[in-house]
């Protein structure tokens, strides 16, 4: 049976001197500088998340303080006895205390006794205590007036990861450094570096997945590359690494967002489809999903183009993909997939939860690529238009009952409009501007309908408070909606900067404004006039409003 001699990478590539320390560069120049200058605290406190090189500076600190021949770099020289002592683990100038498991009094009291001994080699007694923030509040108390006034040859040094579960009176005896995590750069470019050292040929972007899977720590990049080696030998490879970490492929997202922006329904739910079978969750599918879409919009900037950690290839089909996005389809995407988060616990058809919301991003995909195909006009040319917006022919006005009475006309006869012959010396009149299209009550309502329509399947109630009155259009922009409830004002307020979006982009009126009024109670009954009559009928019926839209008719 052979002897197992492997030791983790975590303890194996463990930095020794303060320039092999990954990502801390401000702390570790600081503390060679201290020493250099001679200008050492008595107290320490290091800070940050786990894994990122809080206790590894600790032990460098005080391997370096008690160095006989110190280079010129500021660094211990690993030849003098006090550095074979501390890298052989028999040095008595070093002590080490867990506070996790040596937390009461007692524990501390046993230490400030240890404290009087003075250093056997070297000048420094150095004590090192990990995960400070667990020590009792008796037991801070009684380390309070060694910490402040230990012997000339006590240097203390503690480590936490909650910086916060320290009292104050401890915080100010200390010198405070704060950790931070490290960045997914510097992490692929260690592990690169330890896969040389190992043999182990890796592809970038496959190390990339590591450092975004260890969120900062190293020891987690460590130990997750260790297990990576295992599953897949010497070879690492983008495929095998998110096999064995089960995190989902780029390509998924790509080819979902493409489907949102050509309006296939289809294919977005056998997509997610293919996703359940491969046992992703649909939780963090939608996190993904919503991640994506963030790397997207920081495409769409080149000042935050810096904030997209990929690779070179991925970050090109970042930037292909955000050019056919616009920044209001991204926006609304991200609070779909948002909503769409945070209520996926609650829901008890998660499925079907997941799959309305890729629905409705298909439906967003359609309506910003239509509203931003009004574009200006170029110099002598004709502004373009979007085909829900080009100008129809002229029709001769009629009644509702001329139009009840007369035969219907049939659809394979088109009848040319009368051509009008302009005088030669009168302007053409300008064309409406994208965006300042005038607003008329009958689009008001169709675009007002249509919104409440898309929510009648989700929420019935706010289905029924759009629908019970009619909105009002005052000074040409102004859309005034009554509610007969105060109530009801906080549920449609929610909503008011979607439905706002809605009716801007489907009345091509960037200056339309809404606001929710409360209906004055009024004893006498009021008549309804026709138009109101039309209105109550075609909410009910829609395809009266197409009917009157395409036949030009009035009222009588």
């Amino acid at each position: 049976m052979k002897t197992n001699n492997f030791i983790v990478s975590a303890r194996k590539y463990r930095p020794a001197t303060f320039d092999t320390v990954v990502g801390q560069g401000a702390v570790t120049n600081t503390l060679k500088n201290a020493i250099k200058n001679s200008h050492l605290a008595q107290a320490y406190l290091f800070c940050g998340p786990r894994g990122v090189g809080k206790t590894t500076c600790a032990r460098i600190l005080a391997k370096t303080l008690n160095c006989f021949h110190m280079t010129p770099e500021i660094e211990a020289c690993d030849e003098c006895e006090s550095c074979k002592s501390f890298n052989e683990s028999r040095s008595y100038n070093i002590h080490e205390l867990d506070a996790a498991s040596n937390n009461s009094v007692d524990d501390i009291r046993n230490l400030i006794d240890q404290v009087r001994i003075p250093p056997q080699i070297g000048k420094y007694s150095i004590y090192i205590i990990d995960e400070v923030h667990m020590l009792s509040a008796a037991a801070f108390n009684a380390f309070l007036k060694t910490l402040e006034e230990p012997p000339s040859h006590a240097v203390f040094i503690l480590a936490t990861t909650e910086k916060h579960k320290i009292i104050p009176t401890i915080l100010s005896r200390c010198q405070i450094f704060d950790f931070n995590r490290i960045k997914i750069d510097d992490t692929v470019k260690f592990l690169e570096k330890i896969s040389r050292n190992e043999g182990v040929t890796c592809e970038t972007e496959g190390l990339r997945i590591i450092a975004q899977k260890a969120d900062g720590g190293m020891r987690d990049a460590l130990s997750i590359y260790d297990q990576i080696v295992s599953y897949c030998g010497n070879h690492i490879t983008y495929k095998s690494v998110i096999e064995n970490l089960n995190v989902l492929d780029y390509e998924y997202y790509f080819r979902l967002t493409d489907a949102f922006l050509d309006r296939n329904f289809g294919q977005p739910l056998m997509l997610f489809n293919e996703i359940l079978d491969k046992g992703f969750d649909g939780h963090n599918f939608i996190a993904g999903l919503s991640s994506h879409f963030r790397d997207l919009l920081v495409c769409k900037d080149p000042v935050t183009l810096s904030l997209l950690e990929v690779s070179a290839d991925i970050r090109e089909r970042y930037r292909e993909q955000a050019a056919l996005c616009s920044i209001g389809f991204l926006f609304e995407a991200l609070d779909i997939c948002s909503s769409c988060d945070i209520n996926y616990k609650i829901s008890k058809n998660q499925r079907l939860h997941v799959e309305l919301a890729l629905l409705r991003l298909c439906e967003i995909g359609v309506e910003k690529k239509n509203a931003e195909q009004v574009a200006p006009a170029a110099p002598g040319k004709p502004a373009a238009t979007s085909p829900k917006s080009a100008p129809r022919p002229a029709i001769p006005s009629i009644s509702i009952k001329q139009a009840m009475a007369e035969p219907k006309p049939t659809p394979a006869i088109k009848t040319e409009p009368p051509q009008v012959v302009e005088p030669a010396d009168k302007p053409a009149e300008p064309a409406t501007k994208p965006g300042n299209r005038p607003i008329t009550r009958e689009a008001l309502i169709e675009a007002w309908t249509g919104f409440a329509d898309a929510l009648k399947s989700d929420d019935t109630r706010l289905f029924s408070m759009l629908t019970a009155y009619t909105p009002d259009l005052e000074n040409k922009t102004r859309i005034v909606f009554q509610i007969s409830n105060p109530l009801q004002k906080d549920p449609l307020q929610k909503i008011q900067s979607r439905l706002l979006r809605h009716l801007r982009a489907a009345l091509d009126n960037a200056s339309a404004e809404i606001e929710i009024v409360l209906a004055e109670k009024n004893e006498t009954a009021k008549a309804y006039t026709t138009e109101d009559k039309f209105a109550q009928m075609s909410r009910k019926n829609p395809a009266l409003l197409t009917f009157k839209q395409q036949f030009t008719l009035d009222f009588e």
